[in-house]
């Protein structure tokens, strides 16, 4: 095949650094790889689409989603996060979170413009932006600033060309989650330099010890902020690929003609079973949350105890132990972990420059298999550690 029939940008692409790891797992080797949780979908939701499926829904629904999902996800907004949107014409359902960003990046950029990630950041976001002519400007976060944007690094990287903020927090992978306090700042530079804000929330409802807080809720802040967010995390719905973004109306509706012409709407099923969710999986969700803050606390404690410096995360279902004292580079101790040990872990440089010298871990799988895989990871650390000494 001609190499000038591809897009130079898509060639430079290079593949999901996550996706290497999770598809090298097999029966023997644990992993931690994935960001997936280990529970199913709720009965009563599952049973509320089988019901919808005997009765034939099986079709298109309008492009911006069912009108009564868009009113759940609405009031669903304002109860828990103080969100006021409009279900009509400020919001609309994505076939998951992911087509939300992009989309959002699609619509906004124009060639040069500079997109600012905070790093360590989902993998995602810089090679969506790089597609849609975005210049991509880092902002490195650091485990002694739990991760966290500070509002003196972000002011560092503005530029006149500076057109776009993405957030996600609660984070992938640090685990960091952003308070109101911590926000504040963060939205005086945005409103002081017009900027975007695209604020990716959809590990919101895992935040442990604290509620979360959407900057889209601080003053002046509502009319430059997309929220984005889905049912995948919490509610344990990765495969029905449902997602939501809200934001200004005229954002909204030049996202949405994009959207009427590339996935045309989301699929039936997966909306019914959000609709569902919102309606009767509100609880199950809350002990899916308990579950994961049990085993997150088990799991940063067993970390340092074998000797792998890891901030405590105060949400979503990752740890990013530091795995520099070893003397190995971030990929080089995910590629032996997983030959030597059978773990499968992801190399943090994957989710930026400031991600080198450590390695994500998911602890949404059950406790027998973090505890194995806590004795794995210790065997293996032993050897690095003493060829480092």
């Amino acid at each position: 095949m001609r190499n000038d029939w591809i897009n130079p940008v898509v060639q430079e692409i290079p593949p999901s650094g996550i996706r290497a790891f999770v598809g090298a797992a097999d029966e023997h080797v644990i992993s931690l790889a994935v960001g997936e949780p280990d529970f199913v979908t709720p009965r009563p939701v599952v049973e509320a689409c089988i019901a919808a499926l005997n009765r034939g829904t099986t079709g298109y629904t309008p492009n911006a989603g069912l009108m009564e999902l868009r009113e759940e996800i609405a009031g669903y907004l304002q109860a828990r996060f103080g969100l006021d949107y409009g279900p009509a014409d400020e919001m609309f359902v994505t076939v998951g979170s992911s087509e939300a960003v992009d989309l959002a990046l699609r619509t906004i950029l124009m060639p040069g413009d500079e997109v600012i990630v905070p790093t360590p950041s989902y993998i995602a976001y810089t090679p969506i932006a790089q597609l849609h002519g975005g210049k991509v400007v880092e902002v490195q976060t650091s485990a002694e600033e739990e991760f966290k944007l500070r509002a003196r690094d972000l002011r560092r990287h503005l530029t006149p060309r500076s057109k776009v903020l993405i957030l996600n927090y609660p984070n992938n992978p640090t685990g960091a989650v952003m308070t109101r306090e911590d926000l504040v700042p963060i939205a005086e530079l945005a409103v002081a330099h017009d900027l975007i804000v695209i604020s990716d929330e959809i590990y919101a409802e895992l935040s442990y010890g604290q509620s979360h807080v959407s900057i889209a809720s601080l003053p002046g802040m509502k009319e430059r902020t997309l929220v984005i967010s889905g049912f995948s995390k919490a509610f344990a719905m990765t495969g029905w690929r449902v997602g939501y973004v809200c934001g200004p109306a005229e954002l909204i509706a030049a996202m949405l003609k994009i959207h009427q012409y590339t996935a045309m709407c989301a699929p039936v099923m997966g909306q019914v079973a959000a609709i569902a969710s919102l309606r009767r999986g509100m609880q199950e969700m809350e002990g899916m949350i308990r579950s994961y803050d049990q085993r997150r606390q088990w799991f940063v404690s067993a970390l340092r105890d074998i000797g792998l410096p890891c901030h405590a995360p105060a949400g979503a279902f990752y740890v990013f132990p530091s795995i520099a004292g070893t003397g190995l580079s971030s990929q080089e101790f995910a590629q032996r972990l997983l030959k030597e040990a059978g773990v499968a872990a992801v190399p943090g440089q994957v989710f930026g420059a400031g991600g080198e010298g450590y390695i994500r871990c998911s602890y949404a799988t059950g406790m027998s298999q973090l505890q194995e895989a806590v004795d794995r990871i210790e065997r293996f650390v032993r050897l690095p550690l003493r060829q480092s000494s």
